[in-house]
């Protein structure tokens, strides 16, 4: 019965252990990394690895620079879906007309008069 009890007792110990190893393995690593002769920036004073104004004010305009960058490719997208909408429309109803001579011109994207090659409005 003794080495039952101790078989319990190490089984119940053994992660009780591995996790006081592995908080004494990551002491060193948890530590402030600022020693002394090393370069570091503290913004609040406490050392709490706070990014520092500067890099704080360089993101903010990065964000910034790249957010009116997403606005202009977004606008642009938006231009040429509605551009390429208003041609659908107008091919339907170009083929759509009553008209035997109109035509649609794919590569310009207008409906055109097939005697005269102008331009018509269906």
């Amino acid at each position: 019965m003794k080495t039952f009890s101790t078989q319990r007792l190490l089984r119940g110990m053994l992660p009780v252990a591995m996790l006081a190893v592995m908080g004494a393995w990551q002491a060193p690593a948890l530590a402030a990394t600022c020693t002394q002769g090393s370069t570091c920036v503290t913004v609040d004073g406490k050392g709490s690895g706070a990014m520092s104004t500067e890099e704080a004010r360089q993101s903010k305009e990065q964000w910034n620079d790249t957010k009116t960058l997403r606005h202009k490719v977004n606008t642009r997208i938006e231009k040429e879906f509605d551009k390429a909408d208003r041609a659908a429309d107008d091919e339907d109803r170009c083929n759509d007309s009553n008209n035997v001579n109109a035509y649609w011109e794919p590569d310009t994207r207008k409906c055109l008069d097939r005697q005269t090659g102008r331009r018509i409005i269906p």
